[in-house]
């Protein structure tokens, strides 16, 4: 095997080893996940809502996670920009349903607002009502 293949291999197991990969396992292991930093306002108004719909959502905390939370921040952001291009997005709240990214907060109320944001929650298996 030569070098050039070494390398090209060796940045294809970086990219499924680093924080793309980590984020996609951590917003796939329970049907709700938020990602949020526990000073932020608007990822409290995202967890209230869904605690007040009856989803217990697995939160992440990203400023209790060091360097780690600083790498998933910068992830979702490029992820959240590229759902949304003509949005300014914040990188949190980072909400995904069902291993599939929702939005911020503007989506996800949006979604609550029009009606789609329970419908999603029952397909994910959030909510059984």
């Amino acid at each position: 095997m030569g070098m050039v293949e070494e390398e090209a291999e060796g940045m294809v197991m970086m990219k499924r080893s680093g924080p793309y990969e980590r984020v996609a396992r951590m917003a796939s292991g329970n049907a709700v996940v938020v990602f949020s930093v526990s000073g932020c306002c608007m990822c409290h108004v995202v967890k209230r809502l869904l605690l007040g719909l009856g989803v217990g959502p697995t939160v992440y905390e990203l400023d209790q996670l060091g360097k780690g939370g600083r790498e998933i921040q910068a992830v979702l952001s490029h992820l959240l920009s590229a759902a949304s291009p003509s949005v300014s997005a914040a990188a949190v709240p980072a909400v995904f349903v069902g291993g599939q990214l929702l939005g911020g907060v503007e989506k996800v109320m949006s979604c609550h607002i029009n009606g789609s944001l329970v419908p999603l929650l029952k397909q994910a298996g959030a909510l059984w009502l």
